[in-house]
């Protein structure tokens, strides 16, 4: 009798066991989406151009971003509009300065009013962004990435006016440097936008 107890007994545990594994197993694999807001970032980053750079301005944010795509793409808009911000006020000061050559003068006065564009355009992007959901989610979306990608435009127009031999070694270099980091920026919360759009197609 005793024997029999303990043989049902090992196979109740057997079964257990096999019912843990399965539950477990199955567990394993609809955890798709990444543990830690760390790891969310990350994986995100990896789909844009620049995910090193992604993930290095990101993932300061990570507390706040949580593993919500909206909140991702959103704090991404934020970073971007912010250094166009800084680096716009270091170019009205570089603009102003004494020494610079008629065609630098021009070039900066230009990619000031191309960083105000895309200032405008990232600020109504983020406005936009905090009020997407609903039946009016793919149009308002849409409204996101049209302004967004008219940013990158302005950008890009910023930097070329920067080429040429006619324009000093530094400046040149010191300017480009910094519209580069923006249009990076950039590029990667359009990446992120559209990941985020894409969840909802």
């Amino acid at each position: 009798m005793e024997g029999t107890f303990c043989s049902h007994s090992f196979k109740f545990l057997l079964i257990l066991l096999a019912i843990n594994s399965y539950i477990n197993f199955s567990s394993a694999g609809r955890q798709i989406a990444p543990q830690s807001s760390a790891e969310f970032i990350r994986t995100s980053c990896s789909s844009t151009t620049y995910p090193k750079l992604c993930f290095e301005t990101l993932s300061t944010h990570a507390s706040l971003i949580q593993t919500s795509p909206q909140l991702l793409a959103h704090a991404a808009l934020n970073v971007t509009l912010s250094t166009t911000e800084s680096t716009s006020a270091m170019m009205v000061t570089l603009s102003k300065s004494h020494g610079l050559k008629p065609r630098e003068a021009e070039a900066m006065q230009d990619c000031v009013e191309e960083l105000s564009d895309s200032i405008d355009e990232l600020r109504k992007s983020i406005s936009e962004m905090g009020q997407v959901k609903g039946s009016n989610f793919g149009l308002m979306i849409n409204d996101v990435q049209t302004w967004v990608s008219a940013a990158l435009t302005d950008e890009s127009t910023c930097s070329d006016g920067f080429q040429g031999n006619n324009m000093n070694g530094n400046v040149k270099t010191a300017v480009r440097t910094k519209i580069l980091r923006i249009a990076h920026l950039t590029s990667n919360a359009l990446a992120l936008i559209n990941n985020y759009a894409s969840l909802h197609g």
